[in-house]
């Protein structure tokens, strides 16, 4: 069986689920724990990357130096990852990270729009860095589209490419065909990263193993954004079920869920029906408490907030506009009210 690679983002993506307010303790036995169970690499940034500390994407306790250096000492095998969103995120942000202990970077564009990070992934190289190119919102196009901007990333320099369901909206069927088709037409390994609004997040990832992908996404809990990720310690359970090769340590990485992660939790992991609906309508996942506050704010359903999201196809970045939508929502329906 091939060996897979197990990208833990708790220290990231998990950052959503706790409004990114990580001590830097926390962020320290975290990591330590993921590096003694034998996770291959570890991201540590603001929930949206680098610089995602802000008035617009929500502050974070510390800033992005400030946990890499709490967790870098104690990472013997792991790799120390960040993400970087290019306009969130710049190239010196990146160069501070590196000197902070990063030692990887994924680069993540909109999936139309890998051209945008090709100066991020060039200076990556430069630095000595690993760097991968992160393709979100892989479910609004179709297998071609993504095959057109993986290989971009490819020709970039890119070692490893990922398909992103950053909406928790991909089917089985469709991560198969979609990762199975970059592993085709790319030389560099392929990447998954999902999210579980439709509980499928561990169907979906073993999916995209079975289509040629060796890189995962992971989440101690299943911590994360919308109803969170692939959950790391259920997720080593199955693959050692299935014969495939990790390093992860199985009581380890259960070990450092139950004893570190959880404890630290506001609240456990659930599918509630707002980050269900999150991938029923296709919407990015760390909109939720974006559009909880709105739906609070205006008097509206976060339900019908986030359909309508859905169907203007907003994508990650547009944040802001989360507001402008259910201010137009609330107007339009005080107006009907009126007979208007």
């Amino acid at each position: 069986m091939k060996r897979i690679y197990v990208l833990d983002t708790t220290l990231r993506d998990g950052s959503h689920a706790v409004s990114h307010q990580f001590t830097l303790e926390q962020v320290k036995n975290v990591a330590k724990g993921l590096d003694d169970a034998g996770i291959d690499y570890i991201e540590i940034t603001h929930g949206d990357g680098l610089a995602g500390s802000s008035y617009n994407y929500g502050f974070s306790l510390f800033s992005d130096e400030e946990y890499i250096k709490a967790a870098a000492p104690y990472l013997k095998n792991s790799k120390l990852t960040v993400l970087l969103l290019p306009g969130i995120g710049i190239k010196e942000d990146l160069e501070r990270a590196k000197e902070a202990g990063a030692k990887v970077v994924r680069v993540a564009t909109h999936v139309t729009e890998a051209d945008i990070g090709e100066q991020h992934i060039g200076l990556a190289k430069k630095l000595g860095m690993e760097a991968f190119g992160f393709l979100m919102m892989s479910h609004m196009v179709d297998k071609e589209k993504i095959v057109e901007q993986a290989k971009l990333f490819e020709s970039y320099g890119a070692d490893v490419v990922y398909v992103t369901d950053s909406a928790g909206a991909m089917l089985p069927q469709e991560t198969r065909e979609k990762v199975l088709a970059v592993c085709e037409s790319v030389s560099i390994p392929v990447g998954f990263h999902a999210h579980n609004n439709l509980s499928l997040a561990v169907a979906n990832s073993i999916e995209a193993i079975s289509a040629g992908a060796q890189y995962i996404d992971c989440c101690l809990r299943g911590l994360g954004a919308g109803a969170g990720n692939t959950q790391t310690e259920v997720f080593v359970g199955v693959l050692k079920k299935l014969g495939y090769k990790t390093n992860a340590d199985f009581y380890k990485i259960m070990d450092v869920a139950e004893k570190i992660l959880e404890p630290i939790m506001k609240k456990p992991q659930v599918i509630n029906n707002a980050s269900l609906v999150i991938g029923y309508a296709g919407v990015y996942s760390s909109f939720l408490l974006h559009t909880q506050r709105a739906a609070e704010k205006f008097g509206l359903d976060v339900r019908d907030i986030l359909i309508e999201l859905g169907n203007r196809k907003m994508v990650g970045g547009q944040e802001d506009m989360i507001i402008d939508v259910a201010y137009e929502m609330h107007n339009n329906l005080h107006y009907s009210d009126k007979g208007g």
